[in-house]
C-alpha cells in the first residue's frame, strides 16, 4: 500500500518529497506522485501542509 494523494488538495510544495526517507515521492506538474516505493511511514502526511496525503 502507498499514501494517497488528495490531488485536488495538493499544492505541489514539495514538502514531502524533501522529507520522504524512501524518495518515492516526486512532484510532477504541479501534483505530488508516490511511487511504489512508499512504505507508509507516514513523514510525508505529517509534513504536509494542506493535509492532502493520507497513509
Amino acid at each position: 500500500m502507498v499514501a494517497e494523494i488528495k490531488v485536488e488538495e495538493c499544492l505541489g510544495c514539495g514538502a514531502c518529497e524533501e522529507v520522504c526517507p524512501q524518495d518515492a515521492i516526486t512532484i510532477e506538474d504541479g501534483i505530488a506522485v508516490v511511487s511504489d516505493d512508499c512504505v507508509d511511514c507516514g513523514a510525508c502526511a505529517d509534513e504536509c501542509p494542506n493535509d492532502a496525503i493520507t497513509v
